[in-house]
């Protein structure tokens, strides 16, 4: 039995990570070939996604028992990502979007966490320096520079989606707050419909690709991770994260027919294994340390 539970943990944490990098692949495959308009993908993919997240959540036994229905703020947050996210790949390729979002989210995460009184370890202070420096070579002049514009776009969705995960983290129930503040965007969705829509512009495929992106992607894919992290620490969901910018390098080659640069892996090391020195530095060090003490 406990074989099996570590199957299923290993199984859904796989399906919730490929689901994430699937965002990425697909946004692009969508606003890279002007198959649809950035404020379209963005709507379809908020809207489908909620509507798999409540028929997920109406079909669970548990619902009742929750009071919690998420809240304006996070719904902006959520709102802002997604429009910000949809923006940014209409320049960016898959893996340098991916990595700059998901760099951004964990670091805004331990900025968050310092600013609560957290005390930073040695090795925190030295992962977050290399974290940064490995944006900061990202972004240097040079030929394989990503556009300015488009990396202003994602590290705002980055912002924005770290800020989301630092207010879900007291979240009794996260999936039925995540369902809810999708459904929370809706006005907002309703806002940019009316006023763009006479520029809007879709075609099949490009919205089976947002809808694919919102309900399974992230509708299911949520629900997956969700499913997921009750078997796993704070620690292993924060390092298995990092796998996230691979898989979607990975996509963006087979999918997208993208090139990964020399200044985009060295980028990534330094970006992802400054924040693995966060996420494993302190625990490593206060081990070895209380093993001395006994």
């Amino acid at each position: 039995m406990l074989f099996n539970n570590k199957v299923k943990t290993v199984l859904f944490t796989l399906l919730a990570l490929f689901a994430f990098a699937a965002n990425s692949v697909l946004c692009r495959l969508a606003l890279g070939s002007a198959l649809i308009d950035a404020n379209s993908f963005t709507i379809i993919r908020l809207f489908s996604g909620a509507v798999v997240l409540l028929l997920i959540i109406k079909f669970r036994s548990n619902q009742k028992a929750h009071v919690t229905r998420g809240s304006w703020f996070s719904g902006f947050m959520l709102f802002l990502y997604a429009i910000t996210f949809s923006y940014a790949y209409i320049s960016l390729d898959t893996a340098t979007g991916a990595l700059i979002l998901f760099g951004s989210v964990q670091i805004t995460m331990m900025f968050f966490s310092f600013l609560s009184g957290d005390r930073l370890h040695p090795s925190e202070i030295i992962g977050m320096l290399i974290a940064f420096s490995g944006f900061t070579y990202l972004f240097l002049p040079g030929i394989t520079t990503p556009p300015i514009a488009g990396a202003s776009l994602m590290l705002t969705a980055g912002i924005a989606w770290g800020i989301y995960s630092v207010r879900g983290r007291g979240s009794e129930n996260p999936l039925i707050d995540t369902a809810y503040n999708f459904v929370r965007t809706i006005p907002l969705i309703l806002i940019i419909t009316i006023v763009v829509i006479n520029k809007a512009h879709t075609s099949p495929t490009g919205i089976v690709l947002a809808i694919i992106s919102g309900g399974l992607a992230s509708g299911i894919g949520y629900a997956i991770w969700y499913r997921a992290l009750g078997s796993l620490t704070a620690m292993q969901a924060a390092v298995v994260q990092l796998l996230v910018p691979v898989i979607a390098a990975l996509g963006g080659i087979l999918f997208v027919s993208e090139m990964v640069t020399m200044r985009l892996i060295v980028s990534a090391a330094m970006i992802l294994g400054g924040i693995l020195l966060v996420v494993l530095g302190k625990h490593y060090f206060d081990t070895v340390s209380l093993s001395n003490k006994t």
